[in-house]
């Protein structure tokens, strides 16, 4: 006995040092190493680029690598603070500027190739020919109009890209005319820039082949005449010259900025393009934190007040378990989105599931014993959840990593949270809340007053269930059929009012805009319809936001859009301006659908292996279940399926399939016991044993959910709204759909009731 209580305190102090090393580790990365934001959360414009193969280079991985280094040295001259560029798969380019409110200029100066090309010229030209191929080397004599719009007939280039060494933007003082841009050419430039200037100066003044043309990205920028001083033959030595035009100071330097930073090496093209306000951004972060501080403390005092003192020390270990999270983004450079912060405050309430699986079980053990200590019902409570937990846990890690691998921008962020916040959970409750609860229960004075403790007692739920002891499970086909019911109705919406998809899967732009006074959305649909844009969709979302989405506009057609909303609207900003290509959107619904498909492979698979085949076809078929639910009811509402709703549904699975495997857990351990009982009284006696924690948990998480729903903005209010109902569905899918299709789909058991 004394070497057992020895081998108990040690065990006791190893864990605090390790929990205490945790916690100190944790505390020092978030005081020294901040949370990279992202732009949702603090303003900005995030671009993404797909390059494109020209007959000459293909657009592989090394082209994006090389494309990568002419962008950042554009981005760098722009003088955008903290701005980021990284390769996102072979072809795919990802750019967030922070701060940038304008993504036109952006666009512009990041799309454009920047082929400088220098060309003798031939004479003029009938009619300007389609150029379909950029110019090259090698290239044949092509015609191009000039800056007054006269064809001209160009040979092939003299000078290229590559011969520039740099390019600076000036204002001629002396003469007065205005801004120009001086180009220089290195040394093998300056040689090809002399014979040019030579063989151009041999013809008379006037005559077009004494123009040299200077052409950017396939059109003429400037066609100057040698100098009548420079004689034949000899040329402009030096290797320099000047851009000239009716150019601003902003275009000139532009200009240069293009010329000197180099071509890129392949043509990219805009796939993606969002564009948050700063003032968004505040407003969603100080909502999220509302919603955190007032969601916990009212999870805090639920669980205090059902678990006591337990609840007490697990709700510090809940905020142990906001520390560890917190450092584990800022250790791993992880960015922090809007949805990231949903997923954060989300996963408070999957980290409470973990306690109260404990204490449940430690208050089963109390009960079941004769007369056990609270210490020795804790130890048991946590040695009998531990499976439970570990399976719940798996089976969230792996949507949140198919939701990784098959999202991309703010979902991949989600994702990225939602896993540390699992891992985090874990940690919280087997260690840190276990080294609590451990120290406490050996106090002298709660020894003597062991029902302060919170496992002495049954709880209102269980003692209530103990005495009417209800056979739920009479008629298994019962529950099928009313499931059966439940999900006709919500399929039917799907049919009948279709599904609404946002712009992330059909590609389009939606903008954001916030009015100096309400704005009648029919007014603005019909004024855009005059102004061109009749297939514009708009809703007001709030007092005086309003949102247009089209399926196609240019940043022209924008300001367009803008200027219309603004004659309407009185002092109009624009908050929220988001682009997304036609075939990214294909490739997001595809993904979407693929992610979908292995999520409910891999929880078929995972639980087929820890338990029987038959439990794994059950808990899968519930899932299927509930999202088929879900996805009706906001057909129904008319609610957009987009990337946060994709997040919200793949973690609607990993909540649902939770419960079941909880409830397959607690069936696995009756049956390893008794083979005789019919399989379903055994699942109902299974039922009611974690019904309780189905209610606590489920009171938790709806806590936090709520207060999300009603505290946050638009897009985190569809989201909780979708995990509202996620709950309420996949915590009645486990019981009573789960359930009596594991006792249908055991045909032997059937046989023998």
């Amino acid at each position: 006995m004394l070497k057992r209580r020895n081998n108990a305190r040690n065990s006791l102090r190893l864990r605090a040092l390790l929990a205490l090393t945790v916690i100190a580790a944790s505390l020092a990365i978030a005081l020294t190493t901040p949370v990279r934001l992202g732009l949702d959360l603090r303003g900005g414009t995030q671009i993404m680029l797909e390059t494109r193969s020209t007959p000459t280079t293909d657009a592989d991985r090394a082209a994006t690598d090389r494309t990568v280094e002419v962008l950042r040295g554009r981005i760098d001259a722009l003088g955008i603070a903290e701005p980021t560029l990284v390769r996102s798969g072979d072809d795919r380019i990802l750019v967030e500027l922070p701060g940038v409110q304008d993504p036109k200029k952006a666009a512009d100066v990041l799309g454009r190739t920047a082929q400088l090309t220098v060309h003798a010229v031939l004479g003029p030209a009938e009619t300007p020919d389609a150029v379909t191929t950029p110019p090259t080397e090698t290239a044949e004599e092509r015609v191009l109009p000039d800056e007054s719009g006269q064809p001209l007939r160009l040979k092939a280039p003299d000078l290229i890209g590559q011969h520039v060494e740099g390019a600076d933007a000036r204002f001629d003082q002396q003469s007065g005319a205005g801004w120009h841009v001086t180009v220089d050419f290195g040394d093998s430039g300056s040689d090809r820039w002399t014979r040019l200037t030579a063989q151009a100066a041999c013809h008379p003044a006037g005559d077009p082949q004494r123009r040299i043309a200077i052409v950017l990205d396939g059109a003429i920028i400037s066609s100057p005449q040698v100098d009548p001083s420079v004689s034949c033959g000899a040329g402009i030595p030096g290797g320099t010259t000047q851009i000239t035009g009716s150019f601003d100071d902003t275009e000139a330097r532009e200009l240069a900025l293009l010329i000197s930073g180099g071509a890129l090496p392949v043509p990219v093209e805009i796939v993606e393009q969002r564009t948050i306000g700063a003032t968004l951004g505040d407003a969603a972060i100080e909502a999220a934190a509302w919603a955190a501080v007032i969601g916990t403390a009212l999870t805090a005092l639920f669980i205090i007040a059902v678990y006591r003192l337990m609840g007490l020390l697990a709700t510090a270990a809940l905020a142990c378990y906001g520390l560890l999270s917190y450092a584990a983004l800022a250790a791993l450079g992880a960015t922090l989105t809007l949805p990231g912060l949903a997923g954060f405050v989300m996963a408070i309430g999957m980290a409470v599931d973990a306690n109260v699986l404990v204490f449940e079980r430690a208050r089963e053990e109390h009960a079941t014993r004769s007369r056990p200590s609270p210490r020795s019902a804790l130890t048991a409570g946590f040695r009998a959840a531990l499976s439970a937990i570990a399976d719940s846990n798996i089976t969230t890690l792996i949507a949140a990593a198919l939701l990784f691998t098959f999202s991309s921008g703010p979902v991949r962020g989600f994702s990225v949270t939602l896993g540390i916040g699992v891992l985090a959970s874990m940690i919280s409750a087997l260690l840190i809340t276990r080294v609590f609860a451990e120290y406490a229960v050996g106090r002298p004075a709660v020894l003597r007053r062991p029902r302060i403790t919170g496992v002495a007692n049954t709880g209102w739920v269980r003692s209530r269930l103990q005495r009417r002891d209800p056979f739920l499970m009479r008629h298994p086909r019962r529950w099928l059929a009313a499931s059966a019911a439940v999900l006709v109705l919500a399929a039917s919406g799907i049919v009948i009012r279709g599904l609404d998809f946002g712009i992330e899967f059909t590609g389009g732009r939606l903008i954001e805009y916030s009015a100096g006074h309400p704005v009648d959305p029919d007014r603005a649909r019909a004024a855009l319809a005059d102004a061109g844009f009749p297939r514009a969709v708009v809703q007001s979302s709030g007092d005086t936001a309003l949102t247009v989405r089209a399926e196609h506009l240019t940043n022209a057609e924008e300001a367009g859009v803008t200027e219309t909303i603004r004659s309407l609207g009185g002092e109009t900003k624009k908050i929220r301006d988001e682009l997304i290509g036609p075939s990214l959107g294909d490739e997001l619904r595809r993904h979407a659908l693929i992610a979908l498909c292995l999520a409910l492979g891999a929880q078929l698979l995972y639980l087929a292996v820890r338990f029987r085949w038959m439990f794994g076809t059950a808990a899968v078929g519930a899932l299927a279940h509930d999202v088929v639910i879900l996805v009706g009811v906001f057909a129904w509402l008319g609610k957009p399926i987009d990337g946060v709703f994709l997040a919200a549904l793949l973690t609607v699975i990993g909540y649902s399939v939770n419960d079941s495997v909880v409830l397959f857990d607690r069936v696995r351990e009756l049956l390893a016991r008794d083979r005789t009982t019919p399989l379903s009284r055994v699942t109902n006696q299974a039922i009611l044993q974690t019904l309780p924690r189905t209610v606590n948990t489920g009171m938790g998480a709806a806590l936090i959910l709520t207060a999300l729903t009603v505290l946050a903005d638009d897009a985190l209010t569809d989201f909780a709204l979708a995990l509202l109902i996620g709950l309420a569905v996949g915590t009645y899918s486990s019981v009573f759909t789960a359930a009596p299709l594991t006792i249908e789909l055991h045909p032997r058991r059937r046989r023998k009731e």
